[in-house]
């Protein structure tokens, strides 16, 4: 049984949810906020790969890059290596929106905590701490142990 009742991702979605629509404003979407956030982890990337790393149709990918290229967010440069590919980089106005993104969420979640004590909030702030270390070293590790209990369950 979840005792956490995933309200850690039902807080998320709501941050999510006021985030997109500020970001709104500056004529991002949710789907091209996602495209952006991948140049940005990976500038130089192609669209095949951010296809393959979001799980999205290829059609909508150049959308999307066609937009954010528009608005000014990414710029494409042709692959060194092979002249019919082209590369992904973000521009200066993606790592603005980047930091405003951030801005967003982290007044949101500031907003949040103002209902806890500062005792509180250093608890709560070391468990979080733990709790995303174990996540992201069991993501390092491929998910192996999250999806070995996901075969298991089904076989019960």
């Amino acid at each position: 049984m979840d005792i956490t009742y995933r309200e850690i991702t039902k807080i998320a979605r709501e941050v999510e949810k006021f985030t997109v629509r500020t970001l709104r404003a500056d004529g991002i979407g949710s789907g091209e906020l996602d495209v952006l956030h991948a140049v940005r982890k990976s500038p130089g990337v192609t669209q095949a790969e951010i296809c393959r790393e979001l799980g999205i149709d290829k059609g909508l990918v150049a959308r999307q890059t066609r937009s954010l290229e528009a608005k000014g967010y990414i710029i494409r440069r042709d692959d060194p290596s092979d002249g019919r590919s082209r590369r992904l980089y973000p521009t200066e106005a993606a790592e603005r929106l980047k930091t405003s993104k951030a801005h967003i969420e982290a007044e949101f979640y500031s907003w949040l905590l103002e209902g806890l004590d500062e005792s509180e909030r250093e608890q709560f702030a070391h468990l979080l701490d733990t709790l995303y270390r174990r996540c992201k070293e069991e993501s390092r590790g491929g998910f192996k142990e999250v999806a070995a209990r996901l075969r298991e369950g089904e076989t019960e």
